[in-house]
């Protein structure tokens, strides 16, 4: 029993250890902008992307950045490749592309650079008037990235 005990407060430690993240969807961001305008951070994953893992768990930890996301930012996870619903964007509806047993959402592809296969984790970071601000293609570290947001909140 007392080892069962333990087991789980150790499951559970990384837990209360991290700093939430607060999210929306693009479906509440149009509500959310004519509420109160906030540049936004639209971050791309895949649930098979190790990198885009171990940066979660990186961003998660510093509680400065979490605060500073959750404050200044709207900030949009998206599943690139298992996001399935329509998505209507900057006037424009996404929906998913199918492949087979995979497939890719086409707002993916018209966030991405490389239109044939966007690089994970990818970071879009707009304005409050929804205009690219900030592009960056792979791992974004802590620092490098309160840096940035620093920058774009002086603009």
């Amino acid at each position: 029993m007392r080892v069962l005990v333990i087991f789980f407060f150790l499951m559970l430690m990384p837990c209360f250890y991290l700093s939430q993240m607060k999210t929306v969807t693009f479906s509440e961001l149009e509500k959310l902008q004519k509420e109160n305008q906030k540049p936004i951070i639209i971050h791309l994953y895949t649930d098979w992307c190790s990198v885009c893992k171990i940066e979660s768990f990186q961003l998660k930890k510093d509680k400065d950045l979490m605060k500073m996301i959750n404050d200044n930012f709207y900030l949009i996870n998206f599943e690139a490749e298992k996001t399935k619903e329509k998505i209507n964007f900057q006037g424009k509806e996404f929906k998913y592309l199918a492949n087979g047993n995979s497939g890719i959402h086409e707002l993916a592809l018209a966030l991405s650079k490389n239109k044939s296969q966007p690089v994970y984790p990818l970071w879009i970071i707009l304005d409050k008037n929804q205009e690219l601000v900030y592009y960056h293609e792979g791992e974004f570290k802590p620092k490098e990235m309160k840096e940035k947001l620093d920058e774009i909140l002086k603009l």
